[in-house]
């Protein structure tokens, strides 16, 4: 990295840290900018900013998602706003809290590749991820809502996508995980699309869905993954222990066969710099950079582990959710597979983003014959006391 670019990125993290914290905590974004111009050697500068934007950036999103997540001071029934109430309406809102932590993860491992000294065109792609997959999160949310047979459709395209990555794709050591999309970018499709597509399997379990899962594990074990193979067994033994059903315990036995399959056979990719065994490499970096990537592969989990207590009905979900993901970090500590998120490479966000729309928008509502909280004829929901409601 040339010492201009150095001096450019260290300016450019002082202007965005001061801009994302809060009014009360702005004075220390003008005071590192200041002492980021004051340095005199760009890599120290470098380096400065580096910490001051991993010091403070998990302050700054905390203290945003905080006023946005943060009760109407006009709802009667969030009277109060201690910190305890702020963090269980955090919890109440999973989607949009893993919104905050997949930027959360992103930005953590920008941190680590800068520090890494990774090409800049790696920062550019993973923040570019981030963007477009917060933007299908929007897309794809509101089609969601559209119906049944369009989430089945998803389902079944998502599994013919990965048969034909197998059969097509790009091929390394005998690996065809990947699609080439010009202009030296690849993608890999199981990452993008299994965990969505087993989160959606938890909640729309038949025939076709089953047979489109069951294409999914044929397609990884001819590819083969070992680290996706793992995840669709691990989704699916959760799930089948959380809600039994024929139709989940057929899939994990397939899935469970299409794992031994990619295990009996050889795996001979090496590991690929700042996106395989990062979880161990990054401390060599720096401490502040290891540090950064396990907190980063934390904040993956913390959405279903926060609202999974609160949404007793959403519970198998949430579950899943944690071991879909728990698995592919556990990949990438055992063996060369992408460190998801704050690793380089936007099929994991892509991924992750994706995940969340199987997540609620608010836990424990639901709408319909389901609705936990019905409003009666007065607008006021029916399990409110009557002692509570107003005279």
């Amino acid at each position: 990295m040339s010492l201009g670019l150095r001096r450019g990125i260290a300016a450019l993290a002082g202007r965005a840290l001061q801009r994302a914290l809060p009014r009360s905590s702005k004075p220390w974004g003008w005071a590192i900018r200041f002492e980021i111009d004051a340095i005199r050697d760009d890599g120290e500068a470098l380096r400065f900013a580096l910490r001051s934007l991993a010091g403070l950036l998990p302050h700054a999103t905390a203290s945003h998602l905080a006023q946005i997540l943060a009760p109407s001071r006009r709802d009667p029934f969030h009277p109060g706003g201690s910190n305890d109430m702020r963090v269980q309406d955090i919890a109440r809102r999973p989607r949009a809290l893993g919104i905050a932590c997949a930027v959360g993860a992103v930005v953590l491992g920008l941190v680590y590749l800068a520090m890494a000294g990774a090409p800049v065109r790696y920062l550019v792609i993973n923040a570019g991820a981030l963007a477009t997959g917060v933007t299908l999160l929007a897309l794809l949310g509101t089609g969601r809502r559209s119906g049944e047979g369009w989430q089945v459709g998803m389902i079944v395209a998502a599994a013919g996508a990965l048969l034909a990555t197998a059969m097509f794709g790009a091929t390394v050591e005998g690996a065809a995980r990947w699609v080439t999309l010009g202009g030296g970018l690849s993608v890999q499709p199981s990452l993008v699309l299994l965990p969505a597509m087993l989160l959606a399997f938890a909640r729309r379990r038949h025939m076709l869905v089953t047979a489109a899962i069951i294409a999914a594990a044929a397609a990884l074990a001819i590819q083969p993954d070992r680290a996706m193979a793992a995840m669709l067994v691990a989704g699916l033994a959760v799930l089948l222990a959380q809600r039994p059903d024929r139709h989940v315990a057929i899939a994990l036995g397939a899935s469970a066969i299409g794992l031994m399959t990619t295990l009996a056979r050889a795996d001979t990719l090496p590991a690929v710099p700042y996106v395989d065994q990062i979880l161990y490499s990054s401390f060599d970096v720096h401490a502040l950079a290891g540090v950064a990537v396990l907190a980063g592969s934390a904040l993956l989990l913390l959405p279903a582990i926060m609202a999974g207590g609160r949404d007793p009905a959403d519970r198998a979900t949430y579950a899943m959710f944690s071991a879909l993901w728990l698995s592919a970090i556990l990949a990438a500590a055992l063996d060369n597979y992408p460190t998801p998120v704050v690793g380089y490479g936007g099929s994991a966000i892509l991924g992750y983003l994706l995940s969340l729309l199987e997540l609620p928008e608010a836990a424990g509502v639901r709408t319909g014959a389901a609705a936990g909280r019905r409003a009666d004829a007065d607008g006021m929901p029916s399990d409110v006391p009557l002692s509570l409601r107003p005279a």
